[in-house]
């Protein structure tokens, strides 16, 4: 599986933060054998669509997880962009990451990160935290191999639940 990882965060691309959840998504991702490529934007919508959609419409990624942007303050866009290039939304897979991350600390309920399907890649939204971002991403991780199985058309359901 390929994914592609994206920091979102003025500060990082500004140089005055050091990016320490898009390498700890990174991580996790080639800890269960993706082969991962990463960048990063600041927080302004049309440099974060503009990147999906350059990744997932050349057709070599299978799923984008983003981090950062997923708050509620001011810059925090990260959803919104998304929203603009999926063709259709996964609300089960936000919903569930904000359910296990309630498990850990009260403030997950902030996180508005979403997920939704562009052609045959999967994009999801995970915290800024690397914490935040890899618990999120380790609680839909199994998940995301079958969606993405899903729309390339194979639609044979095994006995797995």
């Amino acid at each position: 599986m390929r994914a592609a990882v994206l920091t979102v965060s003025d500060s990082v691309c500004a140089g005055t933060r050091e990016d320490r959840s898009g390498p700890a998504v990174r991580r996790c991702l080639e800890e269960a054998g993706w082969v991962v490529i990463q960048a990063k934007v600041p927080d302004e919508m049309d440099r974060i669509a503009d990147q999906l959609l350059k990744w997932v419409d050349d057709g070599y990624i299978d799923a984008v997880f983003t981090t950062g942007g997923t708050g509620v303050a001011t810059r925090d866009v990260t959803p919104e962009a998304t929203r603009r290039v999926l063709h259709r939304e996964i609300p089960g897979i936000g919903e569930w990451m904000r359910f296990e991350g309630m498990r850990k600390t009260r403030r997950a309920v902030l996180s508005r990160g979403l997920a939704g399907s562009r052609g045959k890649c999967v994009i999801v939204n995970l915290p800024g935290s690397p914490q935040g971002a890899c618990e999120s991403l380790e609680s839909i991780l199994d998940l995301v191999p079958h969606i993405i199985d899903l729309l390339r058309g194979n639609t044979e359901h095994g006995n797995s639940r």
